[in-house]
């Protein structure tokens, strides 16, 4: 009998665990004759481990050497004996949740190799899913005389109870009790552990911090218990959105991190970014109600924007403090003129003060054409703001800052105002767009504003569009509709701006009633391009318009490519460069004064990619030579360099674009001291409108670079002249 083996074994095993000589269980081959009579001292023994046994304090077991279970003790399960002749691995397993397991060996592991066991919690699976059960399980190999393995003996016995309280009480320690998501303490702990680990071989660890936009609103109109509930919405989309690719923690409020261990390439963070974004901006169901937010979200990478946890918490904070004054809804990756970009929003705001104070601000106007005769049938009003000191600053700057300080609301009720009492001086069947900001639009006495400055300038209420994003949509439902109905009722139009640039447009057109939709200028930009949806999509969205009785405009069509395309999808209206651009109200009244309200189309014949004017110090790297130059312009796949004499079409260079950016080009130009480079990997956006390199070197790789092209190591002929390049202040 196998309980007599065992009693052989307990005669001589050392000791085993905290159960004594009564359960000790180094071997269980039954002896060739055994004295059992019943004062003998295994006959004692064997009726102390039945008794032992039948008290169900712990429970006894054994495997052969393949690791089947060859006895179990009675009270171990109600199946104890249905157990024999499985394997030991196929009715257990540890538990990835153990707080107090760190050995990192699995179990399958330690049987293989033949180790102790010592108190290893174990789930034991062959109980219901509604009855989990966990085992202290402890044993020793059993080794016949002549070496060989012959199996497992061992105990085991039930700790589930305590084994629960410690997993909650570990879990309350670690995880947000709301959301069930890591906590401020654990992704703590985490980030310091990976940036330790990661240091000092030169890994990458990138760091998220995501924000949610108007979420205080939902608070206060639809109640605390309906905001907790949309953070665990908001938890579970950011857990289908990242799946395995790193973990997420609530720090509090509805603030978000996310840890993304050993990634730096930046196009692969800002596809997660802005599918994060994307995920969460979607509306959510509350009681019956809809929701809608959004999410900002700032980027940081480990070691170049910071090398410990503090450092690099600040920059992703930085960058996500940029992602929300840049508009919010949108990511940003840290770059180390974020500092002075902060201080220089606090300046520019006090100057847009001033500005809007002694009316230096101004409105230019942008055709909008009918392509069945090129006739102008309105302006869209474009604000602009030529600073004293730094010149024209675009309204992709000042506006966000007016939104922040709330200073949006009398420079919207300006721009209305101008641009009603502009329109007074056109034909009548001109009509006049302006933006409305979501801040703007939220305010109590918008409505009011409206209806006053009609009856003020007498410009006929449907000669005025107000162009709106879908970002108005982002507060209480029923408010949004009685704002809707009120605009609608004084006979204004609506149009909906930037259309399939949101997420839920659909949703939208049945719920409010707009005359036009603008279609985004993203999808004219690519709508040439062989390997895209672009044009289909325009082409959907026109029959949409058509059949809700809507008209669309177009915008953002800039070369004859383009044009042809939109006016074959069935486009009637366009608005863009190969018409004209943004002109002040001197040159409108100079065209209306000529009677030429008739716009021939003037642009290239192909569109192609956007370069963005710059003047920049870049550096040039030509074999183990480092020069100076100026980069005069830039888009993704390349960019025009001044500053470099002799090079000829065909040299292999790399641009150093500053921050550990380098990027492998080839000279494909060559004119004088102005050369034009193509980038072996095409750039990627920044999050704001900018362009950087999907990968970087380390400082201490980029220091030692940099030695080598200054003159530390040995040096061949220098091979091209710098030459000094004059033009616009430097920006870099």
């Amino acid at each position: 009998m196998v309980v007599r083996g065992i009693l052989k074994g307990l005669a001589r095993a050392p000791s085993l665990g905290r159960i004594g000589e009564k359960a000790q269980l180094s071997a269980f081959a039954p002896a060739p004759s055994v004295d059992l009579s019943p004062h003998s001292d295994l006959a004692v023994r064997q009726s102390v481990l039945d008794e032992f046994e039948q008290a169900g304090f712990a429970w006894l077991w054994s495997t052969d050497a393949k690791g089947r279970l060859s006895y179990v003790s009675p009270g171990a399960s109600p199946d104890a004996a249905a157990l024999v002749g499985k394997t030991l691995t196929s009715v257990i397993e540890t538990d990835p949740e153990n707080p107090d397991e760190r050995s990192g060996r699995p179990l399958t592991f330690q049987l293989s190799a033949h180790s102790r066991i010592t108190d290893l919690i174990v789930r034991f699976t062959g109980a219901a899913c509604d009855d989990l059960r966990w085992w202290a399980l402890s044993g020793q190999p059993h080794i016949l005389p002549d070496g060989a393995f012959a199996g497992y003996r061992g105990i085991a016995r039930d700790v589930t109870s305590e084994y629960r309280r410690k997993r909650e009480d570990s879990r309350a320690a670690e995880f947000d009790s709301l959301t069930g998501l890591f906590n401020r303490h654990r992704m703590t702990r985490r980030m310091d552990a990976v940036l330790a680990a990661y240091r000092p071989i030169g890994r990458c660890c990138g760091v998220m911090m995501l924000d949610l936009d108007r979420f205080k609103q939902v608070n206060d109109t639809m109640g605390h218990p309906a905001g907790d509930e949309l953070l665990r919405q908001v938890a579970d989309r950011l857990r289908t959105v990242l799946g395995d690719r790193g973990e997420i923690g609530r720090l509090g409020g509805d603030e978000f991190q996310i840890l993304l261990p050993n990634l730096d390439d930046r196009g692969q963070m800002g596809d997660l970014a802005a599918k994060l974004i994307q995920m969460v901006s979607q509306p959510y169901a509350i009681d019956g109600k809809r929701a809608v937010i959004g999410a900002s979200l700032g980027i940081a990478v480990a070691p170049h924007d910071g090398d410990t946890r503090e450092a690099l918490i600040a920059s992703a904070d930085l960058a996500l403090y940029a992602a929300k004054n840049g508009g919010r809804g949108q990511f940003r990756f840290f770059s180390s003129d974020l500092q002075d970009e902060a201080l220089q929003r606090s300046v520019l705001n006090n100057d847009l003060r001033d500005a809007l104070a002694k009316d230096e601000l101004e409105l230019h106007y942008q055709p909008v054409v009918r392509l069945d005769d090129n006739a102008v049938i309105g302006f869209e009003a474009l604000m602009r703001w030529n600073h004293p000191e730094r010149g024209a600053i675009p309204p992709s700057v000042f506006i966000p800052i007016a939104e922040e300080s709330n200073l949006i609301v009398p420079l919207g009720d300006w721009a209305l105002r101008q641009a009603c009492m502009d329109a007074l001086q056109w034909p009548e069947n001109v009509r006049v767009g302006v933006n409305i900001s979501p801040v703007q639009f939220a305010n109590p006495g918008f409505i009011t504003t409206v209806t006053d400055l009609l009856e003020q300038s007498g410009l006929k209420p449907q000669r005025l569009e107000l162009e709106l994003t879908e970002n108005v949509f982002m507060r209480d439902t029923d408010l949004v509709d009685e704002a809707f109905s009120a605009l609608k009722s004084l006979g204004v139009r609506l149009t909906l701006d930037d259309f399939g640039r949101g997420y839920s447009s659909l949703r939208y057109l049945q719920s409010a009633s707009f005359d036009k939709l603008k279609v985004d200028r993203s999808f004219v930009a690519t709508c040439a391009a062989e390997d895209q949806n672009s044009a289909k999509i325009i082409s959907a969205i026109i029959v949409l318009a058509d059949a809700l009785g809507m008209e669309t405009t177009i915008e953002g069509v800039e070369a004859f490519d383009q044009l042809e395309i939109v006016r074959e999808l069935g486009a009637r209206h366009v608005q863009g460069h190969i018409f004209a651009n943004a002109m002040p109200m001197s040159e409108v009244n100079r065209r209306m004064e000529s009677g030429d309200l008739k716009i021939e189309p003037n642009g290239p014949s192909r569109h192609r990619i956007e370069r963005r004017a710059v003047f920049r110090r870049v550096g040039v790297i030509h074999e183990d030579h480092r020069y100076e130059a100026v980069m005069r312009d830039l888009s993704r796949v390349g960019a025009r360099i001044d500053g470099l004499l002799g090079v000829p079409v065909g040299t292999n260079l790399i641009v150093d674009l500053g921050g550990g950016q380098l990027a492998v080009s080839l000279v494909t130009r060559s004119k004088g001291p102005m050369i034009g480079v193509e980038f072996e990997t095409p750039l990627i956006s920044d999050g704001s409108g900018g362009l950087c390199t999907r990968h970087r070197l380390s400082p201490q790789m980029m220091a030692m670079a940099s030695a080598a092209a200054s003159g530390d190591g040995p040096k061949g002929r220098q091979q091209f002249m710098e030459v000094a390049v004059r033009g616009s202040r430097d920006h870099g």
